[in-house]
């Protein structure tokens, strides 16, 4: 009689174990996928300041900019 409990409760307990880790594991998985990181990349403005924008707010068509754009995109 006694040997049977010990044997029911380390079944009782292992299978605790075992769900606590199951369940750890999948709040781990779906809180991960909540969380959204955003990516940013620096910038310089026309005033010489750098700030981070989001990669989704810039456009996708690029156009090169000629020589005297660029030196006179600057201004102070």
């Amino acid at each position: 009689m006694e040997q049977d409990k010990k044997v029911q409760t380390r079944k009782k307990f292992i299978g605790l174990g075992i769900g606590s880790a199951a369940l750890l594991a999948c709040s781990r998985f779906f809180s991960s996928a909540k969380t959204k990181k955003t990516q940013t990349v620096k910038m310089l403005t026309q005033e010489g300041k750098l700030v981070e924008v989001d990669i989704e707010r810039l456009s996708v068509r690029r156009e090169k900019i000629d020589d005297e754009q660029l030196k006179t995109w600057v201004k102070k």
